[in-house]
């Protein structure tokens, strides 16, 4: 009777500690897009400028700092990752030419490509 106690104890003290370890990032959060030097984004995935300049876009990175973004979906891929697809906050395009972006969204924020409101 008492291992049965203690494996019930054991099992919600588990599931309890998945749950707290949960995100706190929803859809509909806003950020803002830091200044990274040399413009090196490593976790938000900008297009590449020969894209930008294909759908009539500007690669001008000086107006993307600052800019205020919402996440709009959020995905978790098998291996853990939260992928957040986000747009401007004023409904403007990113670049002129893409209204949606991906961001690795936990590495961007440990990182300070992205800062919470």
């Amino acid at each position: 009777m008492r291992s049965r106690i203690l494996w019930t104890l054991l099992f919600g003290l588990l599931v309890s500690a998945m749950y707290a370890q949960e995100s706190q990032i929803e859809v509909g959060a806003t950020f803002i897009i830091q200044d990274v030097e040399n413009n090196k984004y490593k976790h938000i995935d900008f297009p590449k400028t020969n894209f930008i300049i294909k759908k009539g876009g500007v690669a001008n990175y000086k107006k993307i700092k600052g800019q205020e973004v919402v996440v709009t979906s959020i995905k978790e891929h098998k291996d853990g990752r939260l992928v957040a697809t986000i747009k401007l906050a004023s409904e403007k395009f990113f670049f002129n030419s893409h209204k949606y972006l991906k961001v690795d969204i936990n590495e961007a924020i440990a990182e300070n490509e992205l800062r919470a409101i």
